[in-house]
């Protein structure tokens, strides 16, 4: 009986879903029909009519109280999620949507019927226990050697999971790699480097790469995974400039010979941009604020000239 009640629950609770979720448009036109049916008993014309004088007798001081409450409400709804997010870590209005709004809107799965199957109850049991994960790019730049490693010698924990790396990985592939790459053995390596997920073999790639040739992308690497400090990896960002930037100079002067050479010049251009936005934030990190904002404003003068030129051509 009580699995007959509690099967009858659930189905009523999906109907109910259903219904909110596909026929918001009949509920719509349900309640215009009995607005319409009830428009004399509820004297609808003489309310909207006395609204209409009330609203026209109102002064502008009103619309400024109005504004002016709202704003405040505004601000303290603000302050409220920026020191909650500060505490938590997250937003509360988010982890209210997810955790409550959510699974009564008919967002949560229903896992149920999997339980019930004795074959995959201890699986479902564990995906349960996990709440949703959400996967961000890396919104604070942080350098994997110097500040990610430092924080797993420290509390013995891995910040970076499975997804974080994938992320990475696919960036990487995006900005630093093009068709051509076969064309020059030290990239041909970084683009095999690249693909890795062990770390290692990364850095033992990078370092073979630069056994053959300067190469930026191999600095790259090295100072994002194997510099231990910002100041080690500062000084093998200003090694990639240096590199970076002839390649850079000598692919902007072959860039309309072909498609190949203008994928070149547009990796070129992606890795001289980092590894400048890299070199401002080693800036920011070791105190210097004004270079890094100065370094930053530079990038992005840049990055709209040469918008604009592509453009013009």
């Amino acid at each position: 009986m009580a699995e007959a009640g509690t099967g009858f629950l659930e189905q009523l609770k999906s109907c109910i879903v259903w219904s909110w979720t596909y026929l918001w448009t009949v509920w719509f036109f349900i309640v215009l029909f009995l607005v319409y049916i009830l428009r004399v008993p509820l004297k609808i014309n003489d309310n909207l009519s006395t609204v209409s004088m009330f609203l026209n007798t109102l002064t502008p001081k009103f619309y400024v109280a109005l504004t002016g409450t709202s704003s405040l409400i505004s601000g303290l709804i603000l302050i409220f999620e920026w020191w909650y997010f500060r505490k938590y870590g997250t937003s509360f209005i988010e982890q209210v949507s997810v955790s409550h709004l959510r699974p009564l809107l008919g967002g949560a799965d229903n896992n149920s019927s999997n339980n019930s199957n004795s074959s995959n109850g201890d699986s479902d049991a564990n995906r349960q226990s996990v709440s949703e994960c959400k996967v961000w790019r890396n919104p604070l730049n942080l350098f994997r050697g110097a500040e990610y490693n430092r924080y797993t010698w420290v509390t013995g924990r891995e910040p970076l999971t499975y997804y974080d790396m994938n992320l990475s990985a696919q960036d990487h592939q995006t900005f630093f790699t093009c068709d051509s790459d076969h064309l020059r053995p030290a990239d041909a390596i970084m683009q095999k480097a690249w693909r890795e997920r062990n770390p290692q073999a990364r850095i033992s790639a990078a370092h073979e790469a630069l056994e053959i040739n300067e190469c930026a992308t191999a600095y790259i690497l090295l100072a994002e995974e194997e510099a231990t400090t910002i100041a080690e990896a500062e000084k093998l960002f200003k090694q990639a400039l240096k590199a970076g930037d002839g390649c850079y100079r000598r692919s902007q002067q072959l860039q309309h010979h072909g498609s190949q050479y203008e994928a070149q010049h547009r990796r070129d251009t992606n890795v001289l941009v980092y590894i400048k936005r890299r070199l401002a934030m080693c800036a920011r990190r070791l105190g210097r604020t004004r270079e890094a904002v100065k370094m930053m404003r530079d990038v992005s003068l840049n990055l709209c000239l040469r918008t604009v030129t592509m453009h013009l051509t």
